[in-house]
């Protein structure tokens, strides 16, 4: 099934009738076709820290009559402020202290943490617990951190604002700032090798792999790659940009919650299904990004608004319009959440809500 007909019929996603992995495709402008593949903060202060996680009434999970509903906002709160402890403790200020400021001031800026509660709802989900999973949930948020450090460099999407915030570059240089993204990428490994613990040390190894993988030349980098290459491309088309998103955005999404299943001891059917549930999200966390970045203001957004048109990158309201735009989330959205059927229905209520956060995000 091609991306065209994703895009426009809402059938089946190609994501999931291809290999799962694919290597030696050529990364070139104007490419035709893709296999798709397979110092510490005060405690008063972490606590604090912008968790973004706003309802809507759409993002409200509602249940059968005279049965509680999943508070959102609160699984959010609490999750987001045990994810930031958890960082604060494991990232502090040491020497050399100007790398680790630097690491810290990016870290620790706030954010959804979207992709640890990820992490920690798919390890609970299948029958671990919180401790399980936060060394891997934490490994997640420094390389996302990484990533966002290393995309605002002026030799890749040249910005100067994030999350609110000026960016790393801005504040420490451009020397430090790569280096800073460095340190993260390097140490979220060894913070998932020695830090977990209650898991059996096969089951490490294989979360290792997976995260390496899904940053790597067949993950986040192969995305950002045919991402520079199809500014201005005149004849990039939805087949593109599908394979764009689903290694630079939903790669890593996906890795949170396959590296929580497999350490909370998933099934290898588990991981599957929770494999197929980040993938739908991951693209539809970027269509719904795509639509926000025309529609929403700097100020709103908590980082430069308009930059992809500025930079005549394709995204999916430039290639299907506001409304297919948003009539698709709709779908990537609902199919993310058939994937989760067969669990237990109060398990799985954080990550249907967390799908719901993000097609229906404000920023």
């Amino acid at each position: 099934m091609s991306a065209m007909s994703l895009g426009t019929s809402f059938q089946s996603c190609s994501i999931f009738s291809q290999a799962s992995r694919s290597t030696g495709y050529p990364l070139k402008r104007g490419l035709k076709s893709f296999i798709i593949p397979k110092r510490r903060l005060p405690t008063s202060s972490i606590s604090s820290l912008s968790i973004c996680a706003v309802l809507t009434k759409e993002e409200t999970l509602t249940e059968e009559e005279g049965k509680p509903t999943f508070n959102f906002k609160e699984y959010m709160v609490q999750k987001g402020a045990s994810v930031n402890h958890a960082l604060d403790a494991a990232v502090f200020l040491r020497e050399p202290l100007r790398i680790h400021e630097a690491m810290r001031y990016s870290l620790m800026a706030g954010g959804k943490r979207v992709r640890p509660v990820l992490c920690i709802a798919a390890c609970e989900l299948v029958g671990g617990n919180e401790s399980m999973a936060m060394p891997a949930a934490c490994a997640v948020e420094m390389i996302h951190t990484m990533s966002l450090i290393h995309d605002d460099l002026p030799c890749m999407d040249n910005d100067d604002l994030r999350r609110g915030k000026p960016t790393n570059h801005k504040v420490f240089g451009e020397d430090v700032a790569v280096l800073a993204g460095d340190a993260l990428l390097a140490f979220a490994f060894e913070h998932i090798a020695v830090s977990t613990i209650g898991v059996s040390p096969p089951r490490i190894v294989r979360a290792i792999g997976e995260l390496a993988k899904s940053i790597g030349a067949e993950g986040l980098v192969a995305g950002q790659v045919v991402d520079i290459n199809s500014e201005g491309a005149a004849d990039a088309g939805l087949e593109q940009l599908e394979y764009i998103h689903l290694h630079k955005t939903a790669a890593l999404l996906e890795a949170a919650v396959v590296l929580g299943a497999i350490l909370g001891g998933g099934s290898n059917e588990d991981v599957e299904k929770l494999r197929n549930f980040a993938r739908y999200i991951g693209l539809l966390f970027q269509v719904v990004d795509d639509i926000l970045d025309v529609t929403k203001s700097s100020n709103e957004l908590g980082k430069t608004a308009g930059k992809d048109l500025v930079a005549d990158k394709v995204t999916y309201p430039k290639l299907m319009g506001i409304e297919k735009s948003r009539e698709f989330a709709q779908k990537l959205n609902r199919d993310a959440q058939e994937q989760l059927s067969g669990f237990d229905p109060d398990k799985a209520a954080p990550l249907i809500a967390l799908a719901n956060y993000i097609a229906y995000r404000q920023n």
